[in-house]
């Protein structure tokens, strides 16, 4: 039977996916935004219930002194992968921005977004901050029940980074160029394995592209983030998969695994004899991952440029330019570093997105 499952602490009530909307005195315009949303499972909405408890949310709006107090910054995706990377590599500068403690929180499951999903119900105040990638812009074609709308559900505060992906395989793997790849795998219909973080993840949307280009499949092994499916590469678990360079590079220059190609326009200077995608002679395989920081909606506008700034300010810190470029990656134009940016990029990503992976037709959970 439908049920409630009230959260007075939480100034809210979540409804399982089944309830039909109710009129009570006592919603508050969070309460019916909330309940718009609509729920993948009763388990989702659980997961979000029980985050909304967890001490990240406010029981009030932002004031004017924002920030008071420790703010929650969470990652999608699991620890030790490229976009928990990215988020602890700017945590630091933005607190010292803030003047309080940026605590980064990993929520990983669902493709992303069982963590995206918890921000969006998160009190719109500022201190729960949503890190994501061009996941963000995937999931409403990939998830028909997705519970929330990235372009109404959020506010923009501003582009982080553009990073480059890799075509990566186990060092004993035996081709040694991507065009002898192309034909091993060929070779092997179905028989070789491709390590992703599941439908919807970077890692995925790249091996899409690969299987279109390489036209054949390949046994897709998803993960639930690309640190353990790296692991398991460089353990030779699994042959061969696609990620960005603030995964891989630092296996690669150590010989834990073997690169085929970067899948962007130029090289990357911190792999500068690893050829393009398009050297190559596979030109359809491009894809970099972008990433930015959301907030609810409704969150003031001043508390959203009190972020902004804070975000500047980090992707400008030498220390943050430096680690970046090891990473084989660099932060995005000053011009980039606005909620409008950010927003175009979003709805022209989600444009272009769409007609791919309705193409290629994958399912989440396989």
């Amino acid at each position: 039977m439908p049920h409630e499952e009230s959260n007075p602490a939480c100034g809210r009530t979540l409804r399982s996916p089944s309830e039909p909307a109710r009129s009570t005195s006592a919603v508050t315009p969070r309460a019916d935004r909330a309940r718009r949303l609509r729920a993948v499972s009763v388990l989702a909405v659980g997961a979000v219930l029980v985050s909304a408890c967890s001490g990240t949310e406010s029981s009030g709006g932002a004031s004017g002194g924002y920030p008071d107090r420790q703010i929650t910054m969470v990652v999608p995706f699991s620890a030790g992968g490229p976009t928990d990377t990215v988020t602890r590599l700017i945590a630091e500068p933005m607190s010292a921005k803030l003047g309080q403690q940026i605590v980064v929180q990993n929520v990983e499951g669902a493709g992303g977004t069982l963590g995206a999903g918890q921000v969006a119900r998160a009190t719109p105040d500022g201190y729960t901050v949503l890190m994501h990638h061009i996941g963000m812009s995937t999931a409403p074609t990939l998830y028909p029940q997705l519970p929330y709308a990235p372009l109404e559900d959020f506010e923009t505060v501003g582009l982080v980074t553009e990073v480059p992906m890799t075509i990566v395989g186990r060092k004993d793997l035996a081709p040694n160029t991507l065009q002898e790849l192309v034909a091993y795998v060929r070779g092997n219909p179905g028989g070789v394995t491709l390590a992703t973080a599941g439908v919807g993840a970077a890692s995925q949307l790249c091996g899409l592209l690969i299987e279109r280009a390489f036209q054949v499949d390949v046994t897709e092994v998803p993960y639930e983030g690309t640190g353990p499916a790296l692991t398991d590469l460089v353990g030779g678990q699994v042959d061969m998969m696609c990620d960005q360079t603030t995964n891989t590079t630092g296996q690669i220059t150590a010989g834990g695994v073997k690169a085929y190609a970067v899948t962007t326009p130029e090289r990357v200077a911190v792999l500068p004899d690893l050829p393009t995608t398009v050297e190559a002679g596979l030109p359809d395989v491009q894809v970099s991952v972008w990433h930015g920081l959301y907030v609810p909606a409704d969150t003031p506008p001043e508390v959203v440029q009190a972020l902004t700034d804070a975000l500047t300010v980090a992707l400008q810190d030498q220390n943050v330019v430096a680690a970046m470029a090891k990473l084989g990656t660099a932060p995005v134009a000053a011009t980039d570093v606005t909620p409008q940016a950010h927003s175009d990029q979003l709805r022209q990503q989600i444009d272009f997105w769409g007609p791919v992976i309705k193409a290629a037709s994958p399912t989440p959970g396989g």
